[in-house]
């Protein structure tokens, strides 16, 4: 199928987002001079081929003209001048076949550079997205092995913790133990200092009632 101007400017080109590339609309105003251009061009070959044409029905016209000529008797036939064939229009193909080239190159060009922008793009969030996972899985690692150091040293804490409170209470319960043996003591020697206070008392009464009986009898 034949490019032809209009293909040029109905010609719609998919937008490729966060990437860099030529401005959009740098490449509309170069491609209008181009469709111009290429205007201009068809239209000269349009006028060639009229006068071509022109040309070859007029060579038809003289060689009726002469076969005419030729059949009337006694007729002097005159030489007509062959016409001269028109030059084909190879400047203005030439330059139509520059111009679609220019434009097939630059949409080529535009093409590329958007497929490079995006294997860049791609490339750079591959390699983004590489880092993210590497920077969680260090972050992850370190939160465990703080969260790791830290248990054991609560822990290490606690058991010191307890060994001093043990260490303590078995000073308390010794210290205990001593004073109730103390007071055990204590208390016997009370009960046996009272048994014998109570007993010499006793005795003394007993003497006491004694004498006091003897009195009585004597009397």
């Amino acid at each position: 199928m034949a490019l032809t101007p209009e293909d040029v400017v109905t010609k719609q080109f998919q937008h490729v987002r966060f990437k860099e590339g030529f401005d959009p609309d740098e490449v509309d105003d170069f491609l209008d001079e181009i469709v111009v251009e290429w205007r201009k061009t068809i239209a000269e070959n349009e006028e060639l081929k009229a006068r071509v044409a022109e040309l070859e029905s007029g060579a038809a016209a003289a060689a009726a003209a002469v076969a005419v000529v030729e059949t009337a008797p006694g007729a002097v036939v005159e030489e007509v001048p062959a016409p001269v064939a028109a030059a084909p229009a190879t400047g203005g193909a030439a330059a139509s076949a520059g111009i679609i080239e220019l434009a097939q190159r630059l949409h080529d060009e535009h093409v590329a550079e958007g497929q490079a922008q995006r294997d860049k793009l791609i490339s750079d969030a591959q390699a983004q997205r590489d880092k993210l996972i590497s920077d969680a899985q260090a972050q992850r690692d370190k939160l465990i092995s703080d969260a790791q150091a830290q248990a054991a040293s609560i822990l290490a804490d606690a058991e010191a913790k307890g060994r001093d409170e043990i260490a303590r209470l078995d000073a308390e319960r010794a210290t205990l133990e001593t004073r109730i043996s103390e007071l055990r003591q204590f208390e016997r020697d009370y009960r046996s200092q009272l048994r014998g206070f109570i007993e010499e008392k006793l005795r003394d009464l007993d003497v006491a009632g004694a004498t006091s009986g003897s009195s009585v009898s004597a009397s």
